[in-house]
């Protein structure tokens, strides 16, 4: 664990703006506390900025593989459906070794970006034929490896569409039964750090679990007390099947046979109804949009502004991994809805401030999500903490009072200088 230090930079986020001469103690790992302490600062962060380490909620690290061969269309076009044939290629050619190389890489990129925590949605288990879990232990170290705090959403995978048997090129993220997917999730919790790493549940989608199977994974994350996760309504076509085969919507389904509350968060929902979302966030049900993935999959533009004029909470995943900037996807989750509605200022917060809102959502929420004391500087959570460089040519011209706006719509990664992760700075 990291040794206690007095941190100084200067201007810090207290979570409603930028503020000179703010110190922040930390001892143990934890933020113990901070404010204008009049202390002799023992980390002197001079022409930075510190903020609270962003909470990438969801993401398939070994994806990063795909990047610069998914975007061939020797055909004309492409979709989703042909894109996952690529997926599958990829996912055939991994052993753990490659595969934890590609998570490495994939985790290193997102502490670039200013991502302190990864909610990573595995559902890549087996090496090869054998059902042997070797891509559990090394997505594991490698986030060990590079420093990140993971919470690896271990995911039940047991269908090969609604209805449909695994196929051949599935095989490798099978879960034979809810019990043997507990057995596994048991046998995981021995090669965590205790200090940055935890577990949570997560059901891949309608078209890889059964609803029972679905209800009863749901109901043992309750109880545990852990954060559940699942894909719902990426695609138009899972809907319109689900809906010929049970007569409602995913979605539908989910709010009216689980118990969902702030523990559920669904990961897309671009074709979600607006009635059904209405239902879901009523319950607590928290909303993961993964923008830049959206946009290279085609998928679809979710309504993400009736979400947040709803009160519900919307966090960010990087998904695919094709592109790996916060930044970028907080800033294209507002411009896409702006191309959409032809106006300026969607996600607009109370105060008609969007960056302010769209940081939230890349922090606080994310947090909520993952179930992590994460995502803000403040007394009892992680000392998980990035500086913005404001001497970075992006940032000239910017103060305190426009510090936010700057770097979220008019930065890349280039702007974050330094990361840190329970107390221990990489």
């Amino acid at each position: 664990m990291a040794a206690p230090q007095i941190i100084e930079a200067d201007v810090t986020w207290t979570g409603h703006r930028f503020e000179p001469s703010i110190q922040v103690v930390t001892s143990n790992g934890l933020v113990e506390r901070l404010g204008a302490l009049g202390l002799v600062p023992t980390k002197k962060l001079s022409g930075k900025a510190l903020l609270p380490g962003m909470v990438n909620v969801h993401s398939h690290a070994f994806q990063r593989g795909l990047r610069g061969s998914g975007d061939l269309f020797s055909d004309g076009s492409g979709n989703f459906w042909s894109w996952r044939e690529a997926m599958y290629k990829l996912a055939s050619e991994l052993d753990a070794e490659k595969f934890a190389h590609l998570c490495r890489q994939a985790f290193s990129e997102m502490l670039t970006a200013g991502i302190t925590t990864v909610g990573e949605f595995h559902y890549l288990h087996h090496s090869g034929s054998e059902e042997n879990y070797a891509m559990d232990a090394a997505i594991v170290r490698a986030a060990q490896d590079v420093g990140i705090r993971l919470v690896l959403l271990s995911a039940f995978y047991n269908t090969g569409g609604v209805n449909k048997p695994l196929s051949e090129n599935q095989q490798q993220f099978k879960t034979d039964s809810v019990e043997a997917y507990w057995d596994q999730w048991d046998e995981l919790c021995s090669h965590l750090d205790e200090n940055t790493q935890t577990l949570g549940v997560a059901a891949h989608s309608v078209r890889a679990a059964s609803l029972a199977d679905i209800s009863q994974l749901h109901r043992d994350a309750c109880r545990r007390k852990l954060p559940f996760h699942m894909h719902v309504e990426e695609q138009r076509k899972e809907v319109e099947e689900f809906r010929a085969d049970f007569g409602r919507t995913p979605m539908s389904m989910l709010t009216q046979e689980l118990d969902v509350s702030a523990n559920f968060t669904a990961v897309h929902c671009t074709h979600t109804s607006a009635e059904d979302m209405e239902q879901f966030l009523a319950a607590g049900g928290n909303v993961c949009i993964c923008p830049l993935t959206e946009a290279n999959l085609g998928d679809g533009i979710p309504a993400t502004p009736d979400i947040v004029a709803a009160g519900g909470r919307v966090c960010i995943g990087t998904d695919s991994n094709s592109r790996i900037s916060f930044s970028e996807e907080l800033r294209w989750l507002e411009y896409v809805q702006r191309l959409h509605q032809e106006k300026r200022g969607v996600l607009v917060g109370e105060t008609g401030n969007v960056a302010r809102n769209l940081f939230e959502m890349a922090t606080v929420n994310g947090a909520r999500s993952l179930n992590v004391q994460s995502g803000e500087i403040s007394p009892g959570f992680n000392a998980d903490f990035v500086t913005l460089d404001l001497t970075a040519p992006e940032l000239r011209g910017a103060d305190p009072d426009t510090l936010l706006e700057a770097f979220i719509f008019g930065c890349g990664n280039s702007v974050i200088a330094d990361r840190c992760v329970a107390g221990r700075w990489l």
